[in-house]
């Protein structure tokens, strides 16, 4: 379990003395006991691997977004944090898949629902979301779609 991975990793880096790493690995712990107690309330709860990969994408966005926007500022000291929050974040993703891989996969869901313009582009991503979610960027997704659908 992801989960468990990301708990021995805050130990190792205890031990080791790695700090950023350890404050890395306790903001993702912070997020997701966040996550759980908004689970609570749920009416069904989802695999525990489900939820902690959609809170791990969800950072991954913000720490891009982040990173964009301090080095259009002209903070590079801001964006290599960033990046380094980043890059640990994505060490415990699953392995994503290439964008070859991505758009193969698009185009196989395109023609199972019989998408043929732009306007079919939700029921291409909701197939996609629902079996891949977990190993694609969907925001890089996304343009992959509107491109085959263009």
């Amino acid at each position: 379990m992801i989960r468990d991975t990301i708990k021995s990793a805050q130990i190792e880096s205890m031990k080791a003395g790695d700090k950023e790493r350890l404050a890395a690995v306790r903001l993702i712990l912070a997020k997701l006991k966040d996550r759980d107690i908004e689970l609570r309330t749920a009416s069904s709860v989802p695999d525990d691997d489900a939820v902690v990969v959609e809170v791990l994408q969800k950072m991954v966005k913000q720490r891009r977004e982040s990173i964009d926007m301090f080095k259009s500022g002209g903070r590079e000291e801001l964006a290599a944090k960033e990046q380094a929050e980043l890059d640990v974040i994505e060490s415990f993703l699953p392995a994503q898949m290439t964008e070859d891989e991505t758009k193969a996969t698009i185009e196989g869901i395109k023609a199972e629902v019989g998408a043929e313009s732009v306007k079919d582009m939700g029921r291409v991503m909701a197939v996609l979301k629902e079996r891949h979610g977990s190993v694609i960027d969907m925001s890089k997704a996304s343009g992959l779609v509107k491109a085959a659908l263009s």
